[in-house]
């Protein structure tokens, strides 16, 4: 079994900051990529950003230059900074994790439960 539990969601005024974090566990061989992605009421989920095993990442141009997302290798861990948040910054946040698992080697995404965060104007 693999869990990625994350955690660090809540409510904000517009311009603060908050800190996702995401912890893998279980059966874990590898982790390829490790992403955020976000879903508010009535949209598809859509892809905040995202890094590689080698520290290689990938923004949504809506966020760029307001989140950084950065991962612990060897905790199996990714985290989301998000400063200058804005109201349309609210949603569900989801964890993903691109990964290999023992014993049997297959290669799956797997995904946190959400964690909300809501920014008020």
């Amino acid at each position: 079994q693999v869990q990625l539990v994350e955690s660090g969601g809540g409510l904000v005024q517009a311009g603060g900051s908050l800190r996702l974090s995401c912890a893998a566990s279980g059966t874990i061989f590898s982790i390829n990529a490790m992403a955020w992605y976000r879903q508010a009421p009535g949209t598809q989920r859509e892809l905040v950003a995202s890094i590689t095993d080698r520290g290689g990442t990938n923004y949504a141009d809506s966020v760029k230059g307001r989140f950084t997302i950065s991962r612990d290798n060897n905790k199996n861990t990714v985290s989301l900074q998000m400063n200058s948040l804005k109201p349309e910054d609210t949603a569900v946040y989801y964890c993903n994790a691109h990964l290999t698992r023992w014993p049997k080697l297959t290669t799956e995404d797997y995904w946190g439960q959400g964690t909300q965060v809501t920014v008020s104007s």
